[in-house]
């Protein structure tokens, strides 16, 4: 969330959006509110990743697709917690 290209408003939306694409790819079922967390804090997640093997992702396209990946990432995490 540290690109300036991506305000808050603008997080929020695209988070929304990658936290649902994430939740109908791994077939949870969550709310929309927890689809906005999971896709911004996924973003941030998935940004940390992939710069440690040298990627980055910028812009809003950059920001849903570390979204996606990183809500992936947790929704797996979390129901592996679960079981």
């Amino acid at each position: 969330m540290e690109d300036a290209s991506v305000g808050w408003i603008a997080a929020i939306i695209i988070g929304g959006i990658a936290g649902w694409l994430a939740e109908m790819f791994m077939k949870s079922n969550m709310g929309v509110l927890m689809n906005i967390v999971l896709g911004i804090v996924g973003a941030a997640v998935a940004n940390l990743l992939l710069s440690l093997i040298g990627v980055s992702l910028g812009g809003w396209i950059g920001y849903l697709i570390a979204g996606f990946i990183g809500a992936c990432i947790l929704i797996a995490i979390a129901r592996a917690i679960r079981r």
